[in-house]
């Protein structure tokens, strides 16, 4: 589905407002474990998740994933916390970007992290490992997976960048993008305030001790 705002897609928009500000506007619920992070610090993603269930150590499902996500999608991929050995790399990392794909959440490790900054692919993981994996462990396709602690049905939509993961439901995206961008102008008189001299004691109603 195609939605703009201002000429802007709705996913890139949401990515540029960025995971704490959605988080806070929508609910503050379904912020991922911070212990998924971006290889990449600069990293920002906003996409619809194409989710897969992997039996640890083994990456045969990935494989084929990756012919049902297509452009601007997010690989989510529940590797059910397992950092020992790398299911994804710089191969995969490729394959995806033929495709179109907006970047990958794993909760579990990666390899050829260097190389993958390098091609500018953001990836979000649990960890980096250089062990290998197995090819003969069947997987589920496109089905519910809980990654970090939250449920992530497919469609369901992931904002990430430097400061983490949110998870908005496909049926919240529009009120989602609106209440981060109302939260996002009140940020911006509140610096207002500030420059012109006001406290954040005052602006936020807090006491004087």
């Amino acid at each position: 589905m195609s939605i703009t705002t201002t000429g802007t897609n709705i996913f890139d928009r949401l990515a540029e407002l960025g995971a704490a500000t959605v988080y806070e506007a929508n609910g503050q619920r379904d912020a991922v474990d911070p212990t998924i992070k971006p290889l990449d610090p600069r990293s920002r993603i906003a996409g619809r998740a194409v989710t897969v269930e992997l039996e640890p150590g083994d990456n045969w499902f990935i494989h084929l994933a990756l012919l049902e996500a297509g452009e601007g999608d997010i690989l989510v991929v529940d590797a059910k916390g397992y950092t020992q050995a790398g299911p994804w790399g710089d191969v995969l990392t490729l394959a995806a970007q033929e495709r179109g794909l907006a970047g990958l959440v794993i909760d579990g490790a990666v390899r050829d992290s260097q190389d993958i900054i390098t091609a500018g692919f953001p990836v979000f993981t649990r960890g980096v490992c250089i062990r290998k994996t197995t090819k003969v462990q069947k997987g589920r396709i496109n089905i519910p997976v809980t990654v970090g602690g939250v449920l992530i049905n497919p469609g369901d939509v992931l904002v990430g960048d430097a400061d983490g993961l949110v998870r908005i439901h496909a049926d919240d995206l529009a009120t989602a993008l609106a209440s981060s961008e109302a939260r996002l102008a009140k940020e911006d008189e509140m610096r207002d305030a500030i420059r012109a001299g006001g406290t954040t004691l005052d602006l936020l109603g807090l006491p004087r001790p």
